[in-house]
């Protein structure tokens, strides 16, 4: 059984944008500095928006994943395409980090393909959030 906050498309709407607005403050910080030649503290940046799309984003997909999709697809079969589409959503979105982490662990730096990483979890997750709230009912 999901929280009740996941049931709630405005609690849930704001779930969302709450941590996509955070991320995308921090990737606009994190190219900034990127572009300033700022290595040290990008790296640092670099790894605290990992973290937050870690603790933010994809621990709420898993949440999302174990209770809320379930429930959805029990109460209404119909919806099984889009919620397995939603949840490659998730999958892309953890493909991604890990490959932003590996690249730390190999190159020690934020390059500006790394910032592009980051920038395509911002518009994978944009558009998971505005198919997520067209299929999801109040619950």
């Amino acid at each position: 059984m999901s929280g009740p906050a996941l049931r709630k498309i405005d609690s849930h709407s704001a779930i969302h944008e709450a941590a996509l607005n955070e991320a995308i403050e921090l990737t606009n910080l994190l190219d900034q500095l990127v572009i300033k030649e700022q290595h040290k503290k990008a790296l640092e940046v670099g790894y605290i928006l990992v973290e937050q799309w870690e603790t933010r984003t994809l621990r709420h997909a898993e949440e999302e994943e174990a209770g809320l999709y379930k429930e959805i697809v029990k109460d209404n079969p119909d919806l099984q395409s889009e919620i397995t589409a939603l949840t490659r959503d998730h999958n892309l979105l953890r493909i991604i980090i890990k490959d932003i982490k590996e690249k730390f662990n190999k190159e020690k730096t934020i390059s500006d393909n790394i910032v592009q990483l980051f920038q395509s979890l911002i518009i994978i997750d944009e558009l998971h959030n505005q198919k997520e709230m067209e299929v999801l009912p109040e619950h």
